[in-house]
């Protein structure tokens, strides 16, 4: 509990447990320590105000009188206020409110200095991209804020939010820029914005969500000044395709073919340098590495046998067919629209390109965020708008 000052008949006292205490005679005079001050940008009195108290405010600080879900007063002119005199403009409707035994107010100090925070992804949120298709990620970045309005700020953070900490007040403001950050990659990504582009894009990122951030925020009684550090790192998985890819494409490769001998001889090369492993027991480093090499000029040959015993199923009926077959054995039906299929976000069983409900259990494979846009099934944010999104 942070001390608060008392002055009884002249003689002063500090009460750690004031907050708790019931029935204490006299005045007593609350100021902010600036100890405890330095890190928070919100400070409730533990003890409501009466008569006859008095209220310490400095150059940095604002006093706000708080009441029935509703702010009475506020004071920002640094002074000392004795709660007893109507003299003071601003203290004549105070006053009025807390005559009488029982009429009493909560008082929140509130810092107008800038503060500086950091946020990020509690879990990933997913990112639907056109060559990776969902894609998890996560995002990390540091912000600058202040108070803008002290009553709309008590108004929401106590009165709707119900928060009487400055850790309840950040946790707030963190959360509120994440979804920020959604809405303005969701625009982004409307525009073409691809997953391969965040490293070139994350100053026109940051700059879009604070754009976003301003409106909203001030309806919170706050103004976010400034987004930086912005860091949305790629999952590895997509790291390594990227590698791949861009070697792939260094040598000419770029059909599926192509890219597989790619791959199968990178898998090869690494067996062969491990003496005791794809060269054999017994056999050298050196000649693991001939027989990479000798394999490797294999790999045409090999790459056909390996896709005459690879199988997929039929997405009709199930039967097992070779990758090679455009036919299924069974039935008959089409093989390759398993090439873009997706599991059911329901039971599991493969969809195909374009079908919005699933050919087993007929669930929908598509979501409705609260504005109406469809999104796709297991997304918890809609990639147009930014809003949650109930799972059904």
């Amino acid at each position: 509990m942070i001390p608060i000052s008392f002055f009884f008949g002249g003689a002063r006292r500090t009460d750690q447990t004031a907050g708790r205490k019931e029935g204490i005679v006299g005045a007593m005079t609350v100021a902010w320590d600036d100890q405890f001050k330095r890190q928070n940008i919100m400070w409730k009195v533990p003890r409501n105000i009466r008569m006859n108290d008095n209220i310490v405010v400095r150059e940095d600080e604002i006093a706000v009188f708080y009441r029935d879900g509703k702010v009475l007063a506020y004071l920002d002119r640094p002074d000392r206020y004795a709660l007893t005199s109507q003299n003071v403009a601003i203290l004549g409707k105070l006053i009025q409110a807390l005559s009488g035994v029982v009429q009493q107010a909560e008082v929140y100090y509130l810092q107008k200095r800038i503060f500086d925070g950091k946020f990020g992804t509690q879990e990933a949120f997913l990112f639907q991209d056109p060559d990776f298709d969902m894609v998890q990620l996560r995002a990390f970045g540091d912000f600058r804020y202040r108070l803008k309005d002290p009553e709309t700020f008590i108004n929401q953070f106590v009165g709707t939010f119900g928060a009487a900490t400055s850790a309840e007040v950040e946790d707030r403001i963190k959360n509120e820029l994440m979804k920020q950050l959604n809405v303005t990659l969701g625009k982004m990504k409307a525009n073409g914005l691809k997953v391969v582009d965040f490293a070139a894009s994350l100053n026109d990122i940051e700059q879009g969500t604070l754009a976003n951030s301003k409106p909203h925020f001030a309806t919170l009684g706050l103004e976010i000044l400034q987004i930086s550090g912005l860091n949305i790192p790629l999952p590895e998985s997509i790291k390594e395709a990227l590698e791949k890819m861009a070697s792939a494409k260094v040598l000419g490769r770029t059909n599926a073919a192509a890219y597989q001998q790619f791959a199968f001889a990178d898998s090869m090369k690494a067996a062969a340098s491990n003496p005791s492993g794809g060269a054999g027991t017994g056999v050298g480093l050196g000649a693991g590495i001939g027989m990479g090499y000798g394999m490797a000029s294999q790999m045409p040959g090999m790459i056909a046998q390996q896709q005459q015993t690879q199988q997929r199923p039929c997405p009709k009926c199930g039967t097992m067919n070779a990758v090679t077959t455009k036919f299924c054995g069974n039935c008959g039906a089409d093989t390759t629209i398993a090439a873009g299929s997706k599991p059911c976000i329901k039971c599991g069983k493969m969809v195909g390109p374009g079908q919005k409900f699933c050919p087993e259990c007929g669930a929908a494979q598509t979501l409705k965020c609260p504005d109406g846009h469809e999104v796709p099934g297991g997304m918890k944010f809609c990639p147009e708008c930014g809003k949650p999104v109930v799972q059904s």
